[in-house]
C-alpha cells in the first residue's frame, strides 16, 4: 500500500476514475500489479485491509490464467483498454473487468455480479470507463491529458505540512524543424518515442502528462525536495541525448526542464505553474537541453526583461537605436564592405545587446519596423563609402516571413539610390526551415531586383544541401563556431575546409566571421576563404569613424 503522504494524491486523481462513489467496483494497480487506491465498495467487497500484500492477482486470482494475463499483458504494453469475463471461483457466477491503462499502471473496472443485472452493468460499466479513458488521456501518447494534469494538480494543492511535490514543465528542443521538414507524421512518431524516453525515467510517485504539441509535464511527490526533482531532470534531458529514428533518419530533439516545489514556490495552482514555467525559460534561455529549478532572482531577471519589452515599443521612436558597422576584408588585405549591425542605448540600462532585444522584438511584432529603418539608415550611410563597397544586412526570420518583404527592400533601393549589387541581405537556415517554398520564391525575387543574398551561420543549425541546391546564394557565411579553434582543432578545420570547397564548387564566396587573431585569418586566406570578418581586423564603427578608419586601416595578414 502506499506510504501515507502520496494517498491523498493519488485518490485525487481524475484517473481513480469516481473513487469517492461506493457503488462502483474500481481499483487501481502500480507497474508492479500492488494496489495503490480503490473505493470503498472495492475495499469492502475485496477485505483489501485484511490482506497482507494486495495485488491484481490476490483480488482478481482467475486473471493469472494464461489467456487472461496475456489480455492484461495487452493492455500494459499497448495502452488499449480490454474487455475480459471471468468466473468467480467459489460461486461460479461470471463478471466482466473492463481493464484500462493509467498514469503509473493499469485500472480495473468491475461490473456488478448480479446475474439479472450482469449484461446490462457490464456494458455500462465498459462504456463509462472507456469514455473516462479517452476523455483524460492523450491519443496519440497514451499519457494523462492536460485535464487530467489541472485536476490532479489543483486537488493536490495546497500541499499538507510536511509534504512536498515538484512539477517539472517540459518543452522539446528543435521539434518544429521535424514537422516542417518531415512532416507532421513523423512529429507525431517523435511525440510517442519522446512520451515513452519521459516515462521510462520515472520513478514511483512520478507522473508524466502531455499538455499540448511537443509540451509535457511530470508531478513527483519526494521528501528530498529539489534534489530529486533535479535528478529526474537530468535524467529527462539525458534521455533525449541520443537521437531519434524517423524513416530511417535521425534527428535530434532535446529537452528543457522547469522546475518548481510547493510550497517554497507557491502552493496554489497558479503560482506554481508560473514558476515552473519561469525556471523553463531560464532553461531555454542559457542554452536549452537543461534543467533549471525556478528562484527569486529567475523572477527579477524576468521582471527586467518585461520592462526592457516595454520600452523596447519606444526605443525606435526615441531614438535609442543606432547602427555600428564591421568591416569585411578580403584576400588582399582590403576592405570591401561593411555589415551594419544595429544596437540599442537604453536611458537607464546602457547598451543592451542585440541577442537580448532582437528576440523580444521579433515576438512582439516590432522586427519588421526596426529592420526598415536599420535598411534605410545603413543605406543612406553606404551611400558616402566608395562606390565598390558592399553593405551587409541581416534580415530577421520575423522579418523576412512577413509579407511585402521585397516591395519594402525595392522601396528603399529607389528612395536612396543605391545599386542594388552593393547590397547583401544575410538570411540564416531558420528562416527556410518556416515556409521553404514561399521563401525560396521571396529570395528569388530579391535576386531578380540584383540584391546580393548571404546565407548566414552556415554550419550551426540544419545546413540542409537542398537549400544551396534550390537557391544559387551568393555567399556562405561560416560561423564563428568552428573559427575560434581554428588553429589547433583539426576538426573545425576540415569541416571549414569542407564549407569553403562546397561553396567555390557551388558558384558561390565565403565569408567567415568572429576572426579574432592573425593566425585564424592566415590560415583562412591559405584555404582559399574570400572575405574575413572580426575583431581583429576591426571592431563594429559608428559611421561618422569609418572614413578615418580607412584611411588609418592597414593589414598585412599573409
Amino acid at each position: 500500500m502506499p506510504d501515507a503522504d502520496m494517498t491523498p494524491f493519488v485518490s485525487s486523481s481524475v484517473e481513480s476514475y469516481s473513487l469517492a462513489n461506493t457503488d462502483e467496483l474500481v481499483s487501481l494497480y502500480d507497474e508492479s500489479f500492488h494496489l495503490i487506491d480503490c473505493t470503498g465498495k472495492h475495499r469492502e467487497t475485496y477485505a483489501v485491509d485484511t490482506l497482507v500484500e494486495a495485488t491484481l492477482w490476490h483480488i482478481y486470482p482467475e486473471l493469472l490464467a494464461p489467456k487472461s494475463k496475456s489480455a492484461v499483458e495487452f493492455v500494459v504494453t499497448s495502452g488499449l483498454p480490454r474487455s475480459i469475463e471471468i468466473a468467480d471461483t467459489t460461486t461460479g457466477d461470471r463478471r466482466t473487468l473492463l481493464i484500462f491503462r493509467a498514469s503509473n499502471g493499469i485500472g480495473v473496472v468491475e461490473a456488478e455480479s448480479s446475474s439479472t443485472r450482469r449484461e446490462t452493468s457490464s456494458q455500462s460499466e465498459n462504456d463509462r470507463a472507456l469514455l473516462l479513458y479517452h476523455a483524460t488521456h492523450d491519443v496519440l501518447t497514451g499519457l494523462p491529458n492536460r485535464r487530467q494534469f489541472s485536476d490532479q494538480l489543483k486537488a493536490a494543492l495546497p500541499v499538507p505540512t510536511g509534504v512536498r511535490l515538484a512539477l517539472m514543465q517540459i518543452d522539446l528542443d528543435d521539434f518544429k524543424p521535424i514537422n516542417d521538414t518531415l512532416g507532421h507524421g513523423a512529429g507525431d512518431t517523435v511525440l510517442k518515442m519522446a512520451a515513452e524516453r519521459i516515462r521510462s525515467v520515472l520513478g514511483d510517485r512520478e507522473l508524466a502528462y502531455r499538455l499540448a504539441g511537443d509540451e509535457f509535464a511530470v508531478i513527483q511527490w519526494k521528501v528530498d525536495q529539489p534534489s530529486e526533482a533535479e535528478r529526474l531532470a537530468d535524467a529527462i534531458v539525458n534521455a533525449f541525448k541520443e537521437p531519434f529514428t524517423v524513416e530511417d533518419i535521425n534527428v535530434f530533439v532535446g529537452a528543457s526542464v522547469g522546475i518548481a516545489v510547493a510550497p517554497a514556490d507557491g502552493n496554489e495552482i497558479e503560482q506554481l505553474m508560473k514558476a515552473a514555467d519561469i525556471a523553463l525559460y531560464a532553461a531555454k534561455t542559457e542554452g536549452r537541453g537543461r534543467g533549471r529549478t525556478f528562484s527569486r532572482s529567475m523572477l527579477i531577471v524576468l521582471e527586467q526583461r518585461e520592462m526592457l519589452r516595454r520600452s523596447l515599443r519606444t526605443a525606435l521612436q526615441e531614438n535609442q537605436l543606432f547602427i555600428e558597422y564591421q568591416p569585411l576584408v578580403n584576400s588582399k588585405s582590403a576592405i570591401v564592405g561593411f555589415e551594419a549591425l544595429v544596437r540599442w542605448r537604453h536611458p537607464f540600462g546602457g547598451i543592451i545587446p542585440p541577442s537580448v532585444f532582437i528576440p523580444m522584438a521579433e515576438s512582439d511584432g516590432l522586427m519588421s519596423e526596426i529592420g526598415q529603418w536599420v535598411l534605410g539608415q545603413a543605406c543612406r550611410a553606404a551611400m558616402n563609402w566608395p562606390s565598390h563597397f558592399t553593405l551587409a544586412v541581416n534580415l530577421s526570420p520575423a522579418e523576412f516571413l512577413r509579407e511585402g518583404i521585397t516591395d519594402r527592400v525595392a522601396q528603399t533601393i529607389d528612395a536612396v539610390g543605391i545599386r542594388p549589387e552593393r547590397l547583401e541581405l544575410e538570411v540564416t537556415e531558420s528562416v527556410l526551415l518556416e515556409r521553404t517554398t514561399n521563401n525560396l520564391d521571396t529570395l528569388n525575387t530579391l535576386n531578380v531586383l540584383g540584391v546580393q543574398i548571404s546565407l548566414d551561420d552556415f554550419g550551426t543549425f540544419y545546413s540542409s544541401l537542398s537549400y544551396l541546391k534550390n537557391f544559387p546564394f551568393d555567399t556562405i557565411k561560416i560561423d564563428k563556431y568552428f573559427i575560434k579553434d581554428l588553429e589547433s582543432d583539426e576538426k573545425s578545420q576540415t569541416i571549414v575546409r569542407f564549407i569553403i570547397a562546397l561553396a567555390h564548387g557551388l558558384g558561390m564566396s565565403v565569408t567567415a566571421e568572429g576572426v579574432e587573431t592573425r593566425g585564424q585569418a592566415a590560415w583562412l586566406f591559405k584555404e582559399g576563404c574570400d572575405r574575413l570578418q572580426g575583431y581583429f581586423l576591426g571592431a563594429p564603427m559608428p559611421a561618422a569613424a569609418i572614413q578615418d578608419f580607412l584611411r588609418r586601416a592597414s593589414f598585412a595578414i599573409l
